[in-house]
């Protein structure tokens, strides 16, 4: 019987790899949070009741800043992922002005080198044995590929909802896909943001998938080897 690898303390994720993860997961979250509180205020129910005016206004600016919230929330939560990112591999928080490049500057601290002062891990060994080079190639190959693997996600996660929401209310997936092809531009933001969205997941979680798959390797290697 083949046993699962054991991973070292510290090999499979740092500590601020692992908050830096969650952090990125909840921005979805509160975004969705923002969005529900928001849809729950309606600022007409003040119709009909002494002072109305004063009311809608209150009502609607209550509206606003929950969204507002939620925005400013997603965003310390960004800044807060880039900077356990840049903490992870000792840098100076100088990096942390890439954050307002999005995917692209996340992709960019996702590329720094580690400079831990302790014994490093597989995946920081096998960056350190690529010479510049060959280092630019892997580096622009791994961002056409998790570019490539997001937009899939976008694409399959998009068709799985049509789906859905086709068998859910009887309308024909045409009409739906005519429906959003209405509001093309509004679909579009959004997907571009999931994509987005998908590319920093994917480059956070670049390295623990390459230490999987040394490991899985390793073990299989050294049991077909007895």
């Amino acid at each position: 019987m083949v046993k699962l690898p054991k991973f070292p303390a510290g090999e499979l994720m740092k500590k601020q790899w692992v908050i830096a993860l969650v952090l990125l997961l909840l921005i979805p979250l509160v975004f969705a949070l923002g969005g529900s509180l928001s849809n729950l205020i309606n600022p007409e129910i003040a119709a009909g009741h002494p002072n109305y005016a004063r009311n809608y206004h209150l009502l609607s600016l209550l509206k606003t800043l929950c969204f507002l919230v939620s925005i400013a929330s997603a965003g310390v939560l960004w800044l807060l992922a880039c900077l356990l990112l840049i903490r992870s591999k000792k840098r100076s928080y100088l990096w942390l002005l890439l954050a307002v490049l999005g995917p692209l500057g996340f992709a960019a601290l996702a590329t720094l080198d580690d400079l831990t002062k302790v014994e490093t891990d597989s995946y920081t060994r096998f960056l350190g044995k690529l010479n510049w080079i060959v280092r630019v190639g892997y580096e622009a190959c791994s961002f056409a590929i998790i570019w490539e693997l997001a937009w899939q996600a976008m694409v399959l996660k998009r068709t799985l909802m049509i789906q859905y929401e086709a068998a859910t209310t009887g309308v024909s997936t045409a009409q739906i896909i005519d429906i959003q092809n209405a509001s093309s531009g509004m679909w579009a933001f959004g997907e571009g943001m999931e994509v987005m969205y998908l590319v920093v997941l994917l480059y956070l979680l670049r390295p623990v998938v390459f230490r999987i798959g040394a490991h899985v390797t390793a073990t299989l290697t050294s049991h077909k080897a007895r």
